[in-house]
């Protein structure tokens, strides 16, 4: 039986739709702001603090692997319900915080692995929801574009293995933006401001980032977004970005001329 921790967003309703084709056998912790899942009869929602229990439901039904997707809020803490193993592991995670969210991150899987429960990629199931190495839209990046992609790619592996960039954008070789903890829209309203600003928007992984979880997403929305702020292409990194609505965000991105790339 496969262990699934789903927040919000689409990508988990993904996962359930692919792992109910395959008819496997799952149990889902509903982390989920709205509580998406309380109607399924293999789900229940539990508090983020309360690890014992999660532990002990998943090893009840005998799940030694579990898989995260969705977006997770950060609780806070004057109101973050704790049980007694929630109390032992809570400091580790409090002190992986302080050097950002992928470190937050590779703790919670170095807990799950103390507690013999294997995690595995949030695209174990979905690798369809990738894209492979290439161009995928009819409009390819110029020879300027290239020098601006390199250099913006280049700025993204110099930053701290644990900061939580996964984004920038980048024009005319400059660096305009850079991705902060309120994500990739915030950003990119950021540009609105500039006249004409035509740049690139580059998602990759974080630097040395655990690739089991919290992938950069790309969507229909994120393309919408695109068009409304003026960007010209995205660049993405095969088989490392999870792509969500593919037809018709690649149909969009083709409609309204914005280059897709893939390293």
């Amino acid at each position: 039986m496969i262990g699934l921790i789903f927040g919000d967003t689409d990508f988990p309703k993904q996962i359930l739709k692919k792992i109910k084709q395959n008819k496997l056998k799952y149990f889902i912790i509903d982390l989920s702001k709205k509580k998406i899942y309380q109607k399924n009869p293999y789900s229940l929602s539990i508090h983020i603090g309360q690890f014992g229990k999660i532990f002990r439901l998943f090893k009840e039904r005998k799940c030694n692997k579990v898989l995260f997707a969705g977006k997770i809020n950060k609780p806070k803490l004057s109101t973050l319900k704790v049980d007694f193993k929630g109390f032992y592991y809570l400091p580790k995670i409090l002190q992986a915080a302080k050097l950002g969210d992928a470190a937050i991150l590779k703790s919670i899987i170095n807990i799950f692995n103390k507690e013999k429960i294997k995690v595995i990629s949030s695209i174990s199931y979905n690798p369809e929801l990738t894209l492979s190495k290439g161009f995928h839209t009819k409009l390819k990046p110029n020879k300027n574009d290239i020098l601006s992609i390199n250099k913006g790619i280049k700025s993204l592996g110099m930053l701290n293995s644990h900061n939580h960039v996964q984004g920038l954008v980048v024009r005319n070789n400059n660096i305009i933006v850079k991705e902060t903890s309120k994500g990739t829209k915030k950003m990119l309203q950021e540009i609105g401001k500039f006249k004409n600003p035509q740049g690139i928007l580059i998602k990759f992984p974080k630097k040395k980032q655990d690739l089991r979880i919290d992938l950069p997403t790309v969507g229909l929305d994120t393309l919408k977004d695109c068009k409304k702020y003026g960007i010209k292409g995205i660049v993405l990194k095969s088989k490392l970005n999870i792509f969500m609505d593919k037809t018709k965000s690649i149909s969009f991105a083709n409609k309204n001329k914005i280059f897709i790339s893939v390293k």
